[in-house]
């Protein structure tokens, strides 16, 4: 698989292992090598992004969080935590979906159950990044 190189300023040390046909990626704050596919490859970099820039700590990080919207189970693929409060969360894409406002509406659905102030949709090479006020969603630019 070729790994395209993502939109963050810095660049994170990766662990990845081979089995098979398969490339795998460790996850930092599950503890245990992932499937490497686009969309995952986008999530750690979110993950290293939180954690090292950020100084999180992996568990206030939590991935893949079942949530229930309209008697539907989803996934949400981030959520950052403070005290247990949602702070952040970010729906990660593969970097060849291209973001939409049919994707910012997905996000901002699951952030109804959720409640976090704050949400960023993410296919790795584009971010968009909002705050939720009485107002709505607020857009701002955020430089990674």
């Amino acid at each position: 698989m070729q790994l395209p190189k993502l939109n963050f300023r810095e660049n994170y040390n990766f662990r990845f292992r081979k089995d098979k046909d398969n490339l795998f990626i460790y996850d930092l704050t599950r503890k245990s090598y992932l499937l490497l596919t686009p969309e995952e490859w986008v999530r750690q970099h979110w993950i290293h992004y939180f954690l090292s820039s950020k100084g999180y700590s992996a568990s206030a990080l939590i991935s893949e969080k079942k949530v229930v919207l309209h008697g539907l189970t989803k996934r949400i693929d981030l959520l950052v935590t403070e005290k247990t409060t949602p702070k952040i969360l970010v729906e990660c894409k593969a970097p060849s979906i291209t973001l939409t406002e049919k994707t910012f509406e997905q996000t901002a659905r699951y952030n109804s159950v959720i409640g976090a102030p704050e949400i960023i949709l993410t296919n790795g090479l584009q971010h968009i990044n909002a705050r939720y006020s009485d107002k709505g969603y607020e857009f701002y630019q955020f430089d990674y």
